[in-house]
């Protein structure tokens, strides 16, 4: 038999985990990984060099920290993100609109017990799953149907005036709008997607266009409506060109706009006004109105390894029963919610670990920006290396 691995990715909306699911990831990939995590451009993990035999007992440990994998890869509506920089508005809002997001990714995710039955359950209920004849009933999708979406569906929620998720090169985007620190609603946006076929004129990058405004409490219905236009409308016979940014291409954003509002039961309002500033992440510290501080630490290329893996898994310990993390869209992370009384000691490892954290400490922006896909070892549609070979490149280029 070969010896196949694979790579299994965590959902985590908004990029959110607490400290001890950081640590029970920390030890999961020890267990049944490569010994690292990678931050995604998607605010999640990935598990790396996971053998066949450990799929089943990383998918059980990562539900045991009360966590899973679902929808996280598919045609299906992926892990929702979420702007992670906690100064661009109060506590309270940050809150708010994370809750949002979380809804939405909840109300749009497959209502399949396969997941389950397949990965999580073990021991002697399983004795009980058996089929006689037809008798086993059918399940049913009410959003995805028999065939779920023609391609993937991603989806982004940003707070102006920072777009760090880019929100414009999601299927769905939803720009908060706040007047007076309170949450109107969301701008929403479709059709948006950078990726693109080499020598193939069918496909091509698109930004999204901004279709109408609703209400918070609508936002996971405009998602499902968007989601289930996709789905009826979009290109089957072609997989290159089956993302929504070619269903709007092809029927236009007026016709999109349309079909949304219909399955949505009401119009969309004008939308509103709105400006960003910035699409980077935060370094270094800041504290939010609800007096907790947060520092946003560099991790090269999003590869939590050596003293970066170390030092954050120490911080983890430091911070259990309060404490957190959020990933970022640019595959760094921020050590969220740390009381004052904690925040010395949390400088000290950051300083003992060496893990960079302030414009001085990350070296240069194009370092702090640097991103690459796994590429080798790893990923089987790679030509060359990537990961492993641009923090080399940038050294030189810095030098």
């Amino acid at each position: 038999e070969n010896d196949f691995s694979f790579m299994i990715r965590v959902r985590l909306p908004a990029g959110y985990c607490t400290a001890e699911q950081w640590l029970a990831m920390d030890d999961t990939c020890q267990r049944y990984a490569n010994g690292t995590l990678k931050i995604t451009t998607r605010q999640t993990w990935q598990f790396h060099g996971v053998v066949k035999r450990d799929v089943k007992p990383l998918m059980r440990a990562i539900n045991r920290a009360c966590m899973d994998t679902l929808a996280a890869c598919g045609d299906v509506c992926r892990n929702v993100m979420c702007t992670s920089n906690p100064s661009v508005c109060s506590r309270k809002l940050m809150n708010e609109i994370v809750a949002h997001t979380y809804a939405i990714h909840d109300h749009c995710l497959p209502r399949t017990g396969a997941y389950h039955e397949i990965f999580i359950m073990h021991g002697e209920e399983m004795a009980e799953k058996t089929q006689i004849l037809g008798s086993t009933p059918l399940e049913e999708e009410p959003l995805y149907g028999k065939t779920y979406l023609p391609r993937k569906f991603k989806v982004a929620v940003a707070i102006p005036p920072c777009n760090d998720v880019d929100v414009f090169a999601h299927c769905c985007g939803f720009i908060a709008i706040i007047e007076n620190d309170k949450l109107l609603g969301f701008n929403v946006s479709v059709g948006g997607g950078l990726g693109f076929t080499h020598n193939n004129q069918k496909t091509h990058p698109r930004l999204a266009e901004v279709i109408g405004f609703c209400e918070p409490k609508d936002a996971k219905y405009v998602c499902e409506a968007v989601m289930t236009v996709q789905r009826d409308f979009g290109d089957r016979t072609n997989r290159k060109h089956a993302r929504l940014k070619y269903c709007v291409e092809d029927y236009g954003a007026e016709f999109f706009r349309e079909q949304v509002e219909e399955r949505l039961g009401k119009r969309l309002e004008p939308a509103r006004p709105y400006k960003f500033e910035s699409r980077s992440d935060l370094y270094g510290w800041v504290k939010t109105d609800d007096g907790l501080w947060h520092c946003g630490c560099l991790v090269p290329i999003g590869r939590v390894k050596d003293n970066w893996r170390t030092g954050l898994a120490k911080i983890a310990e430091l911070l259990k029963g309060g404490g957190g993390f959020r990933m970022t869209c640019n595959q760094q992370v921020l050590v969220t919610d740390v009381p004052e009384g904690k925040k010395a000691a949390v400088q000290k490892l950051l300083d003992e670990y060496s893990i960079a954290h302030t414009p001085e400490t990350t070296v240069s922006g194009m370092r702090r920006n640097m991103v690459a896909c796994v590429a080798l070892p790893t990923c089987p549609l790679a030509f060359a290396e990537a990961e492993r070979y641009l923090p080399t490149l940038v050294g030189r280029l810095e030098g």
